[in-house]
């Protein structure tokens, strides 16, 4: 039986209120504890799936299962390929950039005691990255070079470009020439800090990138520092190394650097210790806040655990 067209109305309007209260309802209800649950629902769902993708791995020892979408590892002594995935893609580095950085102010024989006034012109105004070092603070190159290898600091990195004699676009001339002069034929450079994703390379030319930082001392003792102070405007700031990996008892560690923007994902290249190896290891394109991590970690397993020949990803 159809209801009558007033009783309807009224009909309507008791369903239109009920939906308001339950919509104030729910919203109370998120307020006072909804949120958490889900966010700790979520965090349950990240640990599974972290937890199937080891499974994965357990399940085939003999294999390496990386979420980074670009890797190598290799010998550093002979070059020889341990493990490669996607190695030749041509990709954004972020600051992994800032080794190459280095070695262009250690090549010109610059005075690192030398100190340098950070301006507004090495602000980021590209990403709008927070920096700690304000316009006007003063500090050695030397103490540049370390928060710049260390704690990746973008605008100590853009200093030391701009205080280059010829200034930042001599700067980057010579980046570009000095990846030409290592062999890195797929590197692109277009500034000192790694911001701009024109900061391109494959894993091949990272591993050349690595190799020759290595050879300079003050590269390998910044980048595997764990931490550090510097004077700032009369006060101390403390910084911390970007790879949490060095602060690790079981790694040997010679050389790191990390990286990141969204264009470039999670990355990281080493020159590390493992299975009584000196090898080079590089990732990129790394999802996920920890995977980089995770993903070296899953390395050091395999090279140390594994019994099958070494295989091309």
């Amino acid at each position: 039986m159809e209801a009558h067209p007033r009783q309807l109305h009224r009909l309507e309007k008791i369903v239109a209120l009920f939906a308001v209260f339950a919509v104030l309802a729910l919203t109370v209800g998120f307020a006072q504890g909804a949120g958490p649950k889900k966010k700790a629902k979520a965090a349950v769902q990240k640990v599974k799936f972290v937890d199937e993708f080891d499974r994965v791995q357990a399940a085939n020892p003999n294999q390496i299962f990386l979420r980074s979408s670009s890797a190598l590892v290799q010998d550093a002594s002979s070059g020889e390929t341990i493990f490669s995935k996607n190695a030749e893609a041509v990709l954004p580095i972020a600051s992994i950039t800032k080794l190459m950085t280095a070695m262009v102010v250690l090549d010109r024989g610059l005075e690192l005691e030398d100190r340098v006034v950070i301006s507004s012109e090495d602000m980021d105004h590209l990403k709008g990255t927070h920096s700690r070092l304000r316009p006007g603070a003063m500090l050695s190159r030397n103490e540049l070079l370390l928060l710049a290898l260390m704690a990746s600091e973008n605008r100590a990195a853009a200093a030391l470009a701009r205080t280059y004699p010829g200034g930042t676009a001599v700067f980057i001339a010579a980046m570009n020439d000095k990846a030409r002069a290592l062999g890195m034929q797929s590197s692109r450079f277009a500034d000192s800090t790694g911001l701009t994703p024109g900061n391109v390379s494959t894993a091949p030319d990272l591993a050349r990138l690595v190799t020759a930082a290595h050879e300079y001392p003050v590269i390998r003792q910044f980048s595997t520092r764990d931490q550090a102070q510097v004077q700032v405007f009369g006060q101390p700031l403390q910084y911390h190394n970007t790879n949490g990996l060095v602060r690790g008892q079981s790694w040997e560690i010679g050389l790191s650097k990390t990286g990141f923007i969204n264009e470039a994902g999670r990355c990281l290249v080493m020159r590390v210790r493992l299975a009584s190896k000196d090898v080079v290891v590089v990732l990129l394109d790394s999802w996920g806040k920890n995977s980089r991590i995770g993903d070296a970690q899953r390395i050091k397993k395999w090279l140390e655990t594994s019994t099958a020949p070494r295989t091309r990803g």
